[in-house]
């Protein structure tokens, strides 16, 4: 399973934060971070959520008000949103 973070469409509401410890807050610039994660183009960023992460990446995705976040499985299928 793979998840994206949009870097630019992230308002800062860090809701994602609290529901999966891969998240943190970057208050200085107002957005959220995913943690070692690699910048695949401008502004987005991904990375292999970790087997046992699973749900609290879908639940950090899915909490997202402004869909930041993507949810990919294993075949490159888009899950959420």
């Amino acid at each position: 399973m793979k998840v994206e973070f949009d870097e630019d469409t992230c308002i800062g509401m860090y809701q994602c934060v609290v529901e999966w410890s891969e998240f943190e807050k970057d208050k200085s610039a107002g957005k959220a971070v995913l943690l070692e994660s690699e910048e695949a183009e401008d502004g987005v960023f991904v990375r292999e959520v970790p087997e046992g992460d699973e749900l609290d990446a879908k639940f950090a995705a899915r909490t997202c008000p402004v869909d930041a976040i993507t949810i990919y499985d294993d075949e490159g299928e888009q899950l959420i949103p």
